[in-house]
C-alpha cells in the first residue's frame, strides 16, 4: 500500500515538472530562413547620454594634440562586457581616449571644431563625419570613435540577471542572453519581451527563440537601453502556485501511511 502510493505521488510531480526537450533548442528551422539585409537591422543611432571614446591619430601626433586635449596615453576607460552588475571586475576591456557625454539635444562639445550633433547618427555616420572634418587640419587622420556605456538589462528567467555593457556598441538578442548565462531551463523561449527606448519613444517587440526568422526582426539587433525580460514557462508558473508546505504535507502522509502499515501488520498477527 505504502509503496503504491508513493509510486503515484512521485510520477505526478515528475508528470507536472516534465519539460520537453525540443523546447529548449533555439532557431529550428535556420536552414530555411533567408536573411534579411534590410535597413530594420540597421545599427543604433547615438542617443544623449551615451558616453563616447573620440581619439584623434596621425602621423604627426603633435598636430592632433589640440585635438585630444587633456588627454595622456595613460588615460583608460574601463568597460565590462561580460560580468553585469552582479559580478564585477570580470571580462573587463580597456579603451582609452578623450571622453565625451552627449547632452540632451544630442550634441558634444569638440576641442577647435566646436558643438557637434549627434542625432540621428549611428557611430560608423558620426564617425565619417568627424574625420571629413578633420582633414581640414591634419593630413590623413585616423579618428576612433567608440560608446563605452552601451547597456542593455536583461532581467526575468536567465542564470544572471542585471545590467551588461556591451563593449564595441554593437551586440545581437543572443549576444546579451549569452552574457546573461543564458536562459534557465524555466525560461519562454518563444515569448521573449524586448522594451525600448529611442529619440524619447518607447516601443517592444518581442522574439521567439525556436524560429530562426529572429534574425530579420528589428528587436535582434539591440540598441542602447535595451530591456529584455524572460518570461517563466508553464513548469516554474505551476511551482510558484504550489503551497510551500507540499513537502510537509507530502512528509506527513508518507509518515501517516507508514505508520498504518505498521498498525495493520502488527493486527494481523
Amino acid at each position: 500500500m505504502k509503496s503504491k502510493v508513493l509510486v503515484i505521488i512521485s510520477a505526478f510531480l515528475l508528470v507536472s515538472c516534465k519539460t520537453n526537450p525540443s523546447d529548449l533548442n533555439y532557431m529550428q528551422n535556420i536552414e530555411k530562413v533567408a536573411i534579411d539585409a534590410s535597413a530594420k537591422n540597421t545599427n543604433s543611432t547615438i542617443q544623449p547620454g551615451d558616453q563616447l571614446v573620440i581619439l584623434i591619430t596621425a602621423k604627426d601626433m603633435d598636430v592632433v594634440k589640440p585635438f585630444n586635449q587633456n588627454y595622456s596615453s595613460s588615460e583608460v576607460v574601463q568597460t565590462n562586457s561580460i560580468a553585469g552588475g552582479n559580478t564585477p571586475n570580470q571580462g573587463m576591456v580597456s579603451v582609452s581616449g578623450p571622453t565625451y557625454i552627449v547632452d540632451a539635444n544630442g550634441d558634444i562639445d569638440f576641442p577647435v571644431v566646436g558643438k557637434l550633433s549627434t542625432s540621428d547618427k549611428t557611430l560608423v555616420e558620426f564617425k565619417n563625419e568627424l574625420r571629413d572634418r578633420m582633414t581640414k587640419y591634419i593630413i590623413n587622420p585616423t579618428v576612433n570613435v567608440r560608446i563605452v556605456n552601451f547597456k542593455v538589462t536583461v532581467l526575468g528567467e536567465v542564470n544572471r540577471q542585471g545590467d551588461y555593457t556591451i563593449a564595441n556598441g554593437q551586440g545581437t538578442i543572443l549576444n546579451a542572453l549569452g552574457l546573461a548565462g543564458d536562459l534557465t531551463m524555466y525560461g519562454k523561449r518563444d515569448d521573449i519581451l524586448i522594451i525600448r527606448t529611442e529619440n524619447g519613444q518607447v516601443t517592444h517587440g518581442k522574439i521567439n527563440l525556436h524560429d530562426a526568422n529572429l534574425i530579420n526582426s528589428p528587436y535582434y539587433n539591440l540598441k542602447q537601453g535595451d530591456a529584455i525580460i524572460v518570461a517563466s514557462n508553464k513548469t516554474r508558473d505551476l511551482m510558484a502556485k504550489q503551497n510551500p508546505n507540499t513537502g510537509l504535507y507530502l512528509t506527513a502522509a508518507s509518515i501517516a501511511i507508514t505508520a498504518a502499515a505498521v498498525i495493520v501488520s502488527l493486527i494481523k498477527k
